[in-house]
């Protein structure tokens, strides 16, 4: 497995006050953690946003920076809070008040992957729990921090670009509902963490490569939004979802014969999100 807790893509010229970040697309899994887990190699893999890095990949042309982590979210959630322990799976933890995430298994040490599926058969213990939030979690936290602060120091804000993608299946619940089924849902925590006028410039993106977009339903931002939007300080943090459908084959976890395509259509959505100018948004309340 790589020493390095993430990949952090540099452009030549910073340039874009945009910061794009791949929290879910790491895929190195440790040879410890694959003798530990009863899942399959593909099964493992279902929570995982598989290629989201890839599709985001041409940001350093445009002048933006991409943080992508190299461990998967199996074995540790990037986003989610380090405190999200999960008593059921991690031994020594005691239980505090309702967390839905936590209650569900996928707290910052998951214990399911989609669909509800057991990753372990028995406990962890808390120091191998604490050891993978020191080696991955804090140090790409760490990174990101930085990246949003030169952002701001040199543009006037930082607008977080958190990309993630979601189940087809995930969909139905809104589709029913929708006069077109969403390819993309945006995640701004009901306006808590970005401004009006940056999701609007975000929406207007996508919708302009033919992407029927939505926002807040049914993903409206999870710790990384939570943590890192501050509008009225001009941190703005948008989730970015994308339904894996368009660009891969879901049960096999692979490109599907769109997937160049696709990767085409969102480098012209990238470039538009990259263009977004500090000077031309007024400040947003938060």
């Amino acid at each position: 497995m790589s020493a390095a807790p993430y990949l952090l893509h540099q452009p030549e010229i910073r340039r874009s006050c945009a910061v794009f970040a791949s929290p879910h697309s790491g895929l190195e899994y440790p040879a410890s953690f694959m003798g530990r887990t009863v899942l399959d190699q593909l099964t493992i893999r279902s929570s995982e946003d598989a290629f989201v890095d890839r599709l985001f990949d041409c940001v350093t042309v445009f002048g933006a920076p991409l943080l992508a982590a190299t461990v998967p979210r199996a074995y540790v959630d990037l986003n989610r809070s380090p405190d999200e322990l999960d008593p059921a799976l991690i031994e020594g933890v005691r239980r505090h008040g309702h967390n839905p995430r936590i209650a569900s298994g996928l707290g910052v040490i998951p214990r399911v992957v989609s669909n509800g599926r057991a990753i372990y058969s028995g406990k962890l213990s808390r120091i191998e729990a604490d050891t993978r939030i020191q080696r991955y979690w804090h140090p790409y936290h760490a990174a990101l921090k930085r990246l949003l602060e030169q952002a701001q120091r040199d543009f006037g804000q930082a607008i977080l670009v958190d990309c993630h993608s979601m189940p087809h299946e995930a969909l139905d619940g809104v589709a029913r509902n929708a006069a077109q089924r969403p390819d993309i849902v945006l995640g701004d925590r009901f306006g808590a963490a970005a401004g009006g006028e940056i999701v609007d410039e975000i929406e207007a993106a996508f919708a302009s490569a033919g992407l029927n977009v939505t926002r807040n339903a049914p993903f409206a931002g999870a710790y990384t939004a939570q943590a890192y939007g501050r509008p009225s300080r001009r941190q703005h943090a948008v989730q970015v979802e994308i339904d894996r459908s368009l660009y891969m084959d879901e049960a096999r976890i692979e490109p599907n014969a769109n997937f160049n395509a696709f990767r085409e259509l969102m480098r012209g959505v990238a470039a538009r999100i990259a263009d977004i100018r500090a000077q031309d948004l007024p400040l947003a309340a938060e």
